[in-house]
């Protein structure tokens, strides 16, 4: 698996992530900021790697996001843009199926750690965000482990069974955990809050592990 396609179909992912929650109307112009730089963090090296033309055209509109950060309607639409772009340039260099289920996985989860980190900065904000992200992170776990079986990552050679079951361990894992950060999400106190975005940290570092070795099996 090339790195350009892991870091297009992660940026796919996260300019959809931003799209969603700032069709909320939770957040402000800070959140807007922070998703966009690092969806570029991700997205311009993407480009460089891949040399996708569509690489950069997600670039340009996460940027474009970013600058408009005080228009929601605005930053929604362009970073719905740039998730077709990053999510088009990761299908050229992959399969598009495996680029739109892994756009959902990592994208859920990393959003999920992102907007429970702006907690700290307006703990008001409404917790069902969060679960909804949750469910999102736990259903694209789940629909991503889908596609690569349907695409044929069984039966496994016997040189990939020690990836193998380190895919469906990290699979599996990501999905608990993201189902503990929605229950998580119950505890009334601020406790919840913190608890749900530490078990998405654990739940990131699974989910990249997952989305690696399945495509290793392909």
């Amino acid at each position: 698996m090339e790195p350009s396609y892991l870091l297009a179909t992660w940026s796919a992912g996260l300019a959809a992530g931003l799209a969603l929650v700032s069709s909320w109307r939770i957040v402000g112009p800070g959140y807007t900021w922070l998703a966009s730089v690092v969806t570029l963090v991700f997205g311009i090296p993407a480009g460089v790697a891949a040399g996708s033309p569509w690489a950069w055209v997600g670039c340009a509109l996460a940027l474009t996001a970013g600058a408009m950060a005080r228009r929601p309607v605005v930053v929604g639409v362009a970073a719905a843009l740039a998730a077709g772009g990053f999510a088009i340039a990761a299908g050229l260099d992959g399969l598009p199926v495996l680029a739109a289920s892994g756009a959902v996985f990592l994208g859920g989860v990393t959003s999920e750690m992102m907007l429970g980190h702006w907690y700290l900065v307006d703990p008001r904000l409404p917790r069902s965000a969060l679960r909804t992200l949750a469910v999102v992170g736990g259903g694209g776990a789940i629909l991503d482990a889908i596609a690569v079986v349907i695409l044929g990552a069984f039966p496994w050679a016997s040189d990939d069974l020690v990836i193998g079951w380190a895919w469906v361990a990290l699979s599996a894992t990501s999905a608990l955990l993201m189902v503990a950060v929605f229950f998580a999400l119950r505890e009334r106190g601020y406790s919840g809050v913190m608890a749900a975005t530490g078990l998405s940290y654990l739940a990131l570092l699974t989910a990249v592990g997952a989305v690696v070795l399945g495509r290793m099996l392909l």
